[in-house]
């Protein structure tokens, strides 16, 4: 939930999502189909709270989350829902954007969501005052870091890895792009794509999406596991 990358190339979308927490939280469920709202979503779940950081639902809908908005917020001793029970909130809609234009927010902790829909890419954060909506190029790559792990400066440095990646592979595929968010300043546990942070916080996982034309492939990597997941579908 705290790098998020987008790329379109040859005619497929790439969404990749590096989760980073606390290594005391459970270990999270492999991604499975669950019907919500009457509706098939697929996600990996979180065994706290029972939400997830990343969903997609049988349209090839794909929403991703990050905590903070723009910069690092103060914590609260509590917060009225987790921000993993409202993603499923959104995706399990019928329209996930429309719902984000209504969804009461009010005492949900900070964050950020990636949200491909419809063919369209939307950033949109909530920082606690207000929701924020921003419309993407989905022609043109992007990436995203957490603002409550790393800063500015850091978040900057790591656009600037994923340009020069992007830079040095004419067609960039799905294998290099994983690759990417698995070895990435492999030797900087501190600040690289996956961190080790004296083993009390860590990129647990690494969940990818490609959607080409009607067809769907998820990939999911449990770093402490060690464990890979696969599934594809064809979305309706």
């Amino acid at each position: 939930m705290c790098t998020v990358s987008f790329v379109n190339t040859n005619g497929k979308i790439i969404i990749t999502s590096n989760r980073d927490e606390k290594i005391i939280r459970p270990n999270a469920i492999e991604p499975k189909t669950y019907h919500i709202n009457n509706k098939k979503v697929i996600f990996p779940k979180d065994n706290k709270a029972g939400g997830t950081w990343y969903a997609i639902d049988e349209h090839s809908n794909v929403l991703v989350l990050l905590n903070g908005a723009e910069e690092k917020h103060t914590l609260k001793n509590s917060y009225r829902k987790s921000r993993g029970l409202i993603v499923l909130d959104l995706i399990s809609s019928e329209s996930p954007f429309q719902a984000w234009q209504t969804i009461d927010l009010n005492d949900i902790e900070p964050f950020t969501l990636v949200l491909f829909e419809n063919q369209k890419l939307y950033q949109l954060r909530w920082n606690e005052l207000a929701k924020s909506t921003l419309a993407l190029d989905t022609n043109q790559s992007h990436i995203w870091s957490s603002s409550t792990l790393y800063s500015k400066e850091i978040r900057e440095k790591r656009a600037n890895w994923f340009s020069t990646f992007l830079d040095t592979q004419p067609e960039v595929n799905e294998e290099e792009l994983f690759n990417f968010h698995r070895y990435t300043e492999e030797d900087n546990t501190e600040h690289g794509l996956v961190i080790n942070r004296n083993d009390i916080l860590k990129t647990l996982s690494i969940t990818q999406t490609v959607i080409e034309k009607n067809k769907v492939a998820i990939h999911y990597n449990d770093l402490i596991a060690e464990k890979d997941f696969s599934n594809v579908f064809l979305s309706l």
